[in-house]
């Protein structure tokens, strides 16, 4: 169990065991996490329009978006490790900073050919890490029986996927493919310099020691870790691999525009945003096992059934809604877990592997969507196997990882 932080002279705990200060730290995390994750999904609305004028594809255009996805996934690890030694303090001022420069290559001058896009996607990845960055930090803050709801509000900063598709489109039409890369930038700019003045890490905080080497070992030897990076592999991966690949599936299979796609894309990520906090909530009440595999079996369900192309009012729309709510629900769920199982001072390190699965669990859907649809004409395939993939973790959740709780 994650132990507890003491308070520091001169402050004293209010009865709910929250720190003073929680709240506004929690709420300067959350509003990290987004503004990062908006200039993450930068690329995913513009796909459309890049694959038309760069002549690309539908291979090309999901590895356009794809890369951002991967490399801010396999970056969460090392940037996790370095949280628990530095702090959120200082590594999220951090991130943001760095995030600022593909943001400005792809908005000047990177958009031009797709290979300045891929390497701008590439550093882009940047963005995509600051997750690992928030969980440590609002978990540090919160007592144990907080931590489900606090790191879902946090994951609910994923809604920058949300502020990304509902302005970059709108923008790059008035005002040029420029706009919405130099807004993000000023935005990421903004926050960092708050960041730096306002935000402090908890109480008693503890840098970890040793080499970042070894304590990856240490983490990766954790049963935990791995436990918990299969489910989220699927359960946000699912959210991302849609949330990237629902604009250019919603055009192709039901003939809609370019903004009407992503407007509903943006819906579907507002409802997993809203469901995230939800499913830490449920998290901190009821067995966390048991509100995955709740998740799960909606996901199988839904998967299924819109893999024969249903009408999309009301069928496809209930199907993509409920999956939305399924895939937050449980993403929240699966971080209540790092919370309650994680030690203490490797949450840090858990988070950035876990993560990484996470975001990796979104790199492969959409290439395989791509590559079924390019060769078989039709997306049941791909929607198939996402059915028998969320059955199989279901089964995993209720035996594997349920057993070995204690």
């Amino acid at each position: 169990m994650p132990q507890t932080v003491t308070q520091p002279p001169g402050t004293t705990a209010p009865a709910d065991g929250v720190r003073p200060g929680a709240y506004l730290m929690l709420a300067l995390a959350t509003a990290g996490f987004a503004v990062n994750f908006w200039a993450w999904a930068l690329l995913s609305p513009l796909s459309i329009r890049l694959k038309g004028e760069l002549d690309l594809t539908s291979f090309q255009q999901a590895l356009m978006v794809a890369v951002p996805v991967v490399v801010g996934s396999i970056g969460r690890i090392p940037v996790g490790i370095l949280t628990d030694r530095f702090g959120g303090r200082v590594m999220f001022p951090v991130v943001s900073f760095l995030t600022i420069v593909p943001v400005l290559f792809l908005g000047l001058a990177g958009h031009s050919s797709y290979v300045a896009v891929l390497i701008g996607g590439f550093f882009l990845g940047l963005g995509g890490t600051a997750f690992a960055v928030g969980v440590p930090f609002v978990n540090a803050w919160f007592p144990p029986g907080r931590r489900g709801f606090a790191i879902g509000v946090f994951g609910a900063g994923m809604g920058g996927t949300a502020i990304s598709a509902l302005t970059t489109v709108k923008l790059a039409n008035a005002h040029g493919v420029s706009s919405p890369f130099l807004l993000t930038a000023v935005v990421l700019a903004v926050y960092g310099v708050v960041a730096a003045l306002v935000l402090r890490d908890a109480p008693g905080h503890q840098p970890s020691s040793g080499s970042a080497l070894r304590r990856l070992a240490e983490t990766a030897r954790l049963r935990v870790t791995w436990q918990l990076s299969l489910l989220y592999a699927v359960a946000f991966g699912c959210y991302v691999a849609l949330s990237v690949y629902l604009p250019t599936y919603l055009k192709t299979a039901y003939d809609l525009t370019q903004t009407d796609a992503a407007n509903k894309m943006a819906g579907f990520v507002l409802v997993a945003v809203v469901l995230r906090p939800i499913g830490g909530w449920l998290c901190d009440r009821f067995d966390p096992t048991t509100v995955l595999a709740v998740c799960f079996g909606v996901v199988t369900i839904c998967a299924l059934g819109q893999s024969t192309t249903p009408g999309l009012y009301p069928y496809g729309t209930v199907a993509f809604l409920s999956t939305a709510a399924a895939v937050g629900a449980g993403s929240g769920a699966v971080f209540a877990l790092v919370a309650r199982r994680a030690p203490a001072d490797r949450v840090g390190g858990v988070t950035g592997v876990v993560g990484a699965a996470g975001g990796l669990g979104g790199f492969i859907p959409p290439l395989l969507m791509g590559s079924l649809y390019g060769s078989t004409g039709s997306y049941a395939i791909g929607l198939l196997l996402l059915s028998v993939t969320a059955l199989a973790s279901l089964v995993f959740t209720l035996t594997v990882v349920r057993a070995s709780r204690a």
